[in-house]
């Protein structure tokens, strides 16, 4: 069977978009896929994390994981930093990457800003590190956002390179798996801006933790336009919030836009925004409930992930020795 890496860094508040942009595509494809689903804790200390908030951000995703669907039995879930072959096979990736494949990465010239001299060198080799991950276990395939795909195309890069440097036929080459209504979910207050836990204004997001009466609140006060919902896809995508409504909407229900539009034309946002919230509370209500149960209960979370490091271990430890002795590096 095909093998699925993916991961979320553990830096507090999941939100509705990581919910339908990766968690929930994530539980579809288990019945088709060997998975692996990780809490990428190495990547997040890229930028400075307070250690106890780190902790606690880390059981909450794992929480979120488990509350929405991931069978931790059959498939794998841990904390990337439990497994020391990350670390050792992005070393070496560090040394088939180019400079000039990095200094193209958007994601690093968005993270660092304007003062990117201060930047962490670990930020900027950010992508040897999700190359590494992904590729421990020789994984075929990879959930990606659209933001993550051009990382994923330095992962291709990256394992083609070593193929060809070390004339092996070693690494297979990563297909991104995109899919769904929604994989992209904007703010609630921008529709220009993707939904993000680091925006300062909460109501901005919708958190999986969040409860019945805080998501109809948030929906309801959702930036919208004056203008009834219209008719067609191509008319809602010049309307950036509406498109972005319309869209978290066709995501939870299963349904294309299209297909809410043919039963919301002409509809008022008022009337749309309270069928929105009945339908938000009924998907993530009994998912946030769950998280707060896993939450209370820290000690079950840590044996959930110190199972799926050591199985996630096993998998990858003798994928990196022969990486080593492809290398020549000599070993006992």
């Amino acid at each position: 069977m095909n093998r699925i890496f993916s991961g979320i860094q553990p830096t507090g508040n999941l939100h509705l978009g990581n919910y339908l942009g990766a968690i929930r595509n994530w539980v579809q494809l288990q019945s088709s896929y060997d998975c692996i689903f990780c809490m990428v804790d190495m990547h997040a200390i890229t930028q400075w994390q307070e250690p106890a908030e780190l902790r606690r951000s880390t059981r909450e995703v794992a929480s979120a994981y488990i509350a929405s669907g991931i069978d931790a039995k059959k498939h794998i879930i841990f904390n990337q930093s439990r497994v020391r072959a990350h670390a050792q096979l992005a070393w070496i990736f560090n040394c088939v990457a180019r400079l000039g494949w990095l200094n193209r990465m958007t994601q690093f010239k968005e993270k660092a800003g304007k003062d990117r001299e201060n930047a962490s060198v670990g930020l900027y080799v950010y992508p040897s590190l999700m190359a590494a991950d992904i590729l421990a276990y020789k994984a075929t395939h990879v959930p990606v956002g659209e933001d993550q795909k051009q990382h994923l195309e330095l992962a291709r890069d990256i394992a083609q390179k070593f193929n060809h440097d070390f004339g092996v036929e070693f690494f297979p080459l990563i297909e991104p798996i995109i899919k769904g209504e929604a994989t992209r979910v904007m703010s609630l207050r921008d529709g220009s801006k993707k939904m993000s836990k680091s925006d300062p204004s909460d109501y901005s997001r919708i958190n999986l933790t969040d409860t019945a009466d805080t998501i109809a609140l948030k929906i309801r006060k959702a930036k919208t336009d004056p203008h009834p919902l219209p008719e067609s896809v191509a008319e809602l995508e010049k309307r950036p919030e509406a498109d972005n409504l319309v869209g978290i909407y066709a995501a939870l229900s299963d349904k294309t836009r299209g297909d809410v539009l043919v039963h919301y034309a002409g509809a008022q946002f008022s009337k749309f925004k309270a069928e929105l919230s009945d339908l938000a509370v009924s998907v993530l209500g009994p998912i946030g409930a769950e998280m707060q149960r896993l939450m209370k209960d820290p000690d079950h979370v840590d044996a959930i992930l110190r199972d799926g490091a050591e199985r996630a271990q096993a998998i990858a430890d003798p994928i990196v020795a022969q990486v080593e002795e492809i290398v020549g590096f000599l070993k006992p």
